[in-house]
């Protein structure tokens, strides 16, 4: 993350803060970050320099602005005119990690050959915030590689219960025990 993106997202965030919409503007963010995602030309072209700033923050405007709080809005603005935008994914961790650290809440990465139902999330989540004594936000990854079983990242620690995670266990102390 650049400092850009730490200033900005930091700076974001305690203007939420202080107006009690955290939570909103969190849940916004998360929903444009994935839009930009699913759509990379619309940076390109609210970052294309040949397109007069005013034009571009007027896109801006007719797509976010009766949809998203006025400060995300205008927050998209300062960074479609500062030239920052390619930032904004920064920004969006930043403002995240700090609502987290601010509400006890640590995220999980878990990592499985399928998706998981709500119910197997739900009670993975009961057991990794027993665990961590913490609220525990899931984000979820596909990996057909993994077989069977789940890999959780969690504060720094990876638990690998996959099946080729166990494999190059086994394989790994095979190998200690013929060396």
């Amino acid at each position: 993350m650049t400092e850009h993106a730490r200033v900005y997202g930091g700076s974001l965030y305690d203007l939420a803060k202080e107006e009690n919409l955290t939570e909103a503007i969190k849940e916004q963010l998360v929903s444009i970050k994935q839009l930009f995602r699913e759509n990379p030309d619309y940076i390109r072209l609210l970052s294309e320099p040949s397109i007069k700033k005013d034009e571009r923050t007027k896109l801006i405007e007719d797509a976010f602005g009766n949809k998203a709080e006025r400060y995300l809005v205008s927050f998209l603005k300062l960074l479609c005119e500062r030239g920052l935008l390619n930032e904004f994914e920064g920004c969006c961790e930043e403002y995240v990690r700090r609502f987290n650290a601010d509400h006890n809440i640590v995220e999980a990465v878990v990592t499985s050959a399928v998706a998981l139902s709500e119910s197997q999330l739900s009670a993975l989540r009961g057991k990794l915030e027993k665990t961590s004594g913490k609220k525990v936000s899931i984000v979820q990854k596909i990996d057909p590689g993994v077989l069977a079983g789940l890999k959780v990242e969690l504060e720094g620690t990876e638990l690998d219960g996959t099946a080729s995670g166990r494999l190059s266990d086994i394989s790994r102390k095979l190998n200690e025990i013929i060396m």
